[in-house]
C-alpha cells in the first residue's frame, strides 16, 4: 500500500451499479454488504483479556432505489403467497474511472426481509429500500496497486 494517494482515486458511489438476477438496476442509489463474522468466547486459564474462535459468518446488505417500477411486487409476491422463499444473485460494481481500478463482487442466495407493496408521500419522491441477507459471495474483480 502506497504512504500516499490523489484524492481523485478516492472511489465515489456516484459510479456504483448493481444487476439483480441479470437484470441491471439503474435506478439504485446506495447499496452495502457486509460480512459479519460469529465468534465464541473462549476461556482460559491464566488469561485475563477474552479470546474468540470465529465459529462462522453472516452476510446482510442492503439496497435503496429510486422506486420507479413494480420489480419488487413481480419478483416476490407470487413465492410470498406461495410460500415460497425468493432467491436471488446480486451482482454489483464500483467503477470510478480515475481509481486505481474497478471492485466486482457476486452476492449468491440473496433473500430479502420484506415486500414494500405501497408506502409515499404528497410532494416527495418515492424510493425503494430493502434489506437482505446472504450465504454466499465471491470477489470478482479488486482495485489494487
Amino acid at each position: 500500500m502506497a504512504d500516499s494517494f490523489n484524492a481523485q482515486q478516492v472511489m465515489a458511489g456516484t459510479q456504483g451499479e448493481v444487476w439483480i438476477n441479470d437484470k441491471y438496476m439503474a435506478q439504485v442509489n446506495a447499496f452495502k454488504a457486509e460480512v459479519s463474522l460469529i465468534k465464541e468466547e473462549v476461556h482460559q486459564v491464566k488469561k485475563m483479556g477474552k479470546q474468540y474462535k470465529t465459529t462462522g459468518w453472516e452476510g446482510k446488505g442492503n439496497v435503496k432505489m429510486n422506486h420507479m417500477s413494480s420489480y419488487f411486487i413481480e419478483l416476490m409476491a407470487d413465492n410470498i403467497k406461495n410460500a415460497r422463499q425468493t432467491v436471488v444473485t446480486i451482482v454489483v460494481k464500483l467503477d470510478d474511472p480515475d481509481a486505481i481500478g474497478a471492485e466486482r463482487v457476486v452476492i449468491r442466495d440473496a433473500t430479502f426481509d420484506k415486500l414494500t407493496l405501497m408506502d409515499w408521500q404528497a410532494k416527495k419522491l418515492t424510493e425503494d429500500d430493502y434489506d437482505f441477507t446472504f450465504t454466499d459471495f465471491d470477489i470478482l474483480d479488486s482495485a489494487s496497486e
